[in-house]
Order: C-alpha cells, then sequence, then structure tokens
C-alpha cells in the first residue's frame, strides 16, 4: 500500500513529518535511485528503495513502546557530542532502535517515552492532539494563591500566553512549595520558566505522568515495555483519522 514520502520517512523513527518535508524539499531523498522533491510523493515501503543522505531508510516491522523514568544529568537525547550520559546508554540492550518521544532537560527527571514508531510520537507531540502531561514542581519559598491563580490563567512567555493549566497543591512553607501543574502544550522549559515568572524558581521537576501513562512503580533509570492496554489507550488519544500538519 503506497504512503506519502514524509509518512513512510517518519515512521520510519529518522525526524519528525515536518522536518522529513524539509530534507524531501532539500533534494536529500532519493526513491529507486531518483532524488524526489514533490511534497506528497507516495511510495511502497515494502517495494520501493528509499534512501536519506545516501542512506537507506529501515522501515520497522513491528512498533515497540517503552516507559523510561530518566534520572537527572542525562540528556534527552541518542547522541551527545559532549560526552554526556544521554538516553542512549539505556536502551543499548532493547530489542528495537527506540527513540525518545518529546524531551526533559538534564535537570529535570520522570516520564519519556521511547517508541520506534515516528507517526505516534508526530501525533503526541502535535499541539493539535493536546495531550496532557503532568509534572510534580518544587519551588523555592511559599506560593501564594495569587502565584497559583497566574500559573493556572497563563503567563506571558516570548510574547505569547500559556494556554490554561491545572494546579494542585501538594505543600508550601517558607522554605519551599511543592504542586502538581498539568500541561497540554510543550514550550521549551516551560514549567521552570512559568514559576520563574511569579517568583519561585523551580528547585526540583518531574514527569509523572504523560496521557494516560504514569512512572508509578519505577526508579530512576528503569525501563519497562506497555501493557497491551496502555498502549491501546495512548493511541485512541491521537486516533481521530486526521493527519495533523
Amino acid at each position: 500500500m503506497k504512503e506519502r514520502l514524509q509518512k513512510v520517512i517518519a515512521g520510519a523513527g529518522l525526524t519528525s513529518r515536518r522536518k522529513a518535508e524539509q530534507w524531501i524539499a532539500q533534494g536529500r531523498v532519493r526513491v529507486n535511485g531518483r532524488v524526489v522533491v514533490e511534497q506528497g510523493f507516495k511510495v511502497d515501503p515494502e517495494v520501493d528503495r528509499i534512501e536519506v543522505d545516501g542512506c537507506s531508510v529501515a522501515i520497522p516491522d513491528r512498533t515497540v513502546c517503552f516507559l523510561f523514568y530518566k534520572p537527572i544529568g542525562v540528556v534527552t537525547t541518542l547522541h551527545d557530542p559532549q560526552g554526556r550520559p544521554a538516553v542512549a546508554d539505556y536502551v543499548r540492550d532493547l530489542p528495537k532502535r527506540v527513540f525518545p518521544v518529546g524531551r526533559l532537560d538534564i535537570n529535570s527527571s520522570g516520564l519519556l517515552l521511547l517508541t520506534n514508531d515516528g507517526e505516534l510520537a508526530h501525533r503526541l507531540m502535535h499541539p493539535r492532539f493536546g495531550v496532557e502531561k503532568t509534572y510534580r514542581v518544587v519551588v523555592r519559598g511559599y506560593l501564594e494563591n495569587p502565584g497559583i491563580r497566574r500559573l493556572e490563567t497563563g503567563i506571558v512567555l516570548d510574547g505569547v500566553r500559556t494556554a490554561p493549566a491545572r494546579v494542585r497543591l501538594r505543600g508550601r512553607g517558607r522554605e519551599r512549595s511543592e504542586f502538581d501543574i498539568t500541561l497540554h502544550e510543550g514550550r521549551n522549559r516551560q514549567v521552570r520558566r512559568m514559576c520563574k515568572a511569579v517568583g519561585h524558581p523551580v528547585l526540583e521537576l518531574t514527569r509523572v505522568q504523560y496521557g494516560n501513562l504514569t512512572i508509578d512503580g519505577l526508579a530512576p533509570g528503569e525501563i519497562r515495555p506497555l501493557t497491551d492496554e496502555e498502549e491501546r489507550t495512548l493511541r485512541k488519544l491521537v486516533a481521530d483519522g486526521r493527519e495533523p500538519r
């Protein structure tokens, strides 16, 4: 069955669909030895030979999904030029090559989804689907109610107000406060920047939930496969039949 070329490249786990479209436009993609620059060009991944920068694109024969509890000090990448501990150090023994869905900065910990399903990853990260992410946050100082309301109603970052969020206070004192915040967008270092904007720098940040998935039962550095029910529910969150752009 023929599919759009950018979808096949993304489905192979090489990049996002939008980036694949850029690669095609740049003339970096060949199909059966011929450079293809046409967006929407259709291929049969079981028949056609697809190359990016001269390297064959391997189509995964089976999709897999794992939960990883990223520890603090680990970068969310499969290769780090600086030689820092990376997600790649934890996935070498997995039966399939996987990549992380989204990012957590080096000073944050918590749930990362690992998969070889580029289409699922693309949908989970696309803002149109609004997949919720919950973070457990410890900040400096006593977080007053007005600060909580500002986090919930939105903070202007880079000239654009953040979408409404949900905050559940877990405890507060003179030195530090703890709360859970649930977002459905994912700007760069968003939670840290929101907390700084209300005058309470982040001391600890852990992602505890992504969609229907939680890190319950996992310790930092541990990985486990999704159960069949978890994967079915996750796919339902982004399965409305339309392809995001």
